[in-house]
């Protein structure tokens, strides 16, 4: 059973495309916001110099008092930074709907977030610590999502990916852990790292499928012209839907017994499978 969540986490939990936009270029904020990107976060982290993080979050909070429609979430500098506290203070701002927290680390630095900004926290998990403490991550109060930052643990724990292997074999041992403390924990599927080769859209969408396959239910982007990949490798497909529909009409016929789609016999996993893409149609409906 999924945890009971409130209406911004509910948004957060559903996204299938995180686009990364600095906080210290305001002006693309709005840009970012008109793609189709499900989520804009607004990064005070690795894109912003340390000498102007204080210049940038005042910028944000600028921007988002000039446009009290819009909501993004920010990606805020970690628990043992000397930017941390300010960070989450400006996070109580009605413009910001979440918190990304790089380097989590433990569910006390996950709690201690959620309660200092009022908001729901997608914990990003880039380190040895945070593999150690998943479980508890996933289950500390306010955590929306997991999210995978293997560029940072690829260096932490020394891990050497070969870009002629698109599967990222050297990866999913880590994946897979937070696919089930996920779903554990009845948060929604995992967010999965930045695909760095822009300009690569075949290879970005065999990424994002690949993701998709993994049991995660979104990816963080560093670039819009990635949107449309993403989006529609989470989004099912006409003929999944078609499928899938065939599936509820032949359980629903056999009132309870065998039923047979396109030659192959239907049973109870099956049409849960169907189902969730059913569901997964209906909430990326416009």
């Amino acid at each position: 059973m999924e945890r009971t969540i409130g209406p911004a986490q509910l948004h957060l939990g559903r996204a299938r495309s995180f686009l990364f936009v600095p906080a210290s270029r305001p002006e693309r904020i709005a840009k970012a916001i008109a793609t189709a990107a499900d989520v804009v976060i607004v990064d005070l982290e690795d894109a912003v110099a340390p000498a102007d993080k204080p210049a940038a979050r005042a910028a944000l909070l600028a921007w988002l008092d000039a446009h009290p429609g819009e909501r993004v979430v920010v990606r805020i500098n970690a628990a043992d930074t000397a930017w941390h506290a300010d960070d989450l203070a400006a996070c109580r701002h009605p413009g910001i709907a979440g918190v990304m927290l790089p380097k989590a680390d433990s569910a006390a630095q996950l709690a201690h977030a959620h309660a200092a900004s009022g908001k729901p926290v997608l914990a990003i998990i880039e380190t040895g610590a945070g593999l150690d403490a998943l479980g508890a991550i996933a289950q500390a109060p306010g955590c929306a999502r997991l999210v995978f930052g293997k560029l940072d643990l690829a260096v932490e724990l020394d891990l050497v990916p070969d870009e002629a292997d698109p599967e990222e074999l050297v990866f999913l041992p880590y994946r897979a852990l937070l696919v089930l403390a996920s779903r554990r924990a009845g948060l929604p599927p995992p967010v999965d790292g930045v695909f760095t080769a822009i300009g690569d859209t075949d290879g970005l969408a065999r990424y994002a499928q690949r993701a998709r396959r993994h049991g995660f239910g979104g990816v963080l982007l560093i670039h819009p012209k990635q949107v449309g990949a993403v989006t529609a490798a989470f989004t099912p497909s006409d003929a999944d839907v078609a499928w899938a529909r065939a599936v509820r009409a032949a359980a629903a016929a056999a009132g309870g017994g065998a039923a047979v789609v396109d030659g192959r016999m239907i049973d109870a996993p099956v049409i849960a499978r169907a189902e969730r893409i059913l569901a997964a149609a209906a909430l990326a409906a416009p």
